[in-house]
């Protein structure tokens, strides 16, 4: 219920001659009050579900380019390795891992 009445007003106004003439004869007294709800929802139901999706989707994308950086950074290494460690050998099987830069 969005409608708020002012401070200090408990119901809306009874002109005092229909309450009396209620009063003394015990006849009900029916208030009808016209309200101008508006329809539909306010901005804010929809707004909050965006944020949260908006946060999750750059959530996401600063996770794939962390791993991004990190499969860099990966490659990176293991290309200094084996430009250093230069041809490995196991048991007569001799394995050059990168090539020289004058080849």
């Amino acid at each position: 219920m969005a409608h708020r009445d002012p401070l200090g007003i408990i119901a809306p106004h009874i002109p005092a001659d229909d309450y009396r003439r209620a009063e003394a004869t015990g006849q009900p007294v029916v208030i009808v009050v016209h309200t101008t709800d508006p329809a539909g929802r306010p901005l804010r139901h929809y707004l909050f579900p965006v944020v949260i999706a908006g946060a999750a989707a750059m959530g996401g994308w600063g996770l794939v380019a962390a791993l991004c950086a990190l499969l860099d950074a990966a490659a990176h290494t293991v290309t200094v390795i084996a430009q250093t460690a230069g041809p490995v050998g196991i048991g007569g099987l001799t394995l050059k891992l990168a090539r020289s830069k004058g080849s």
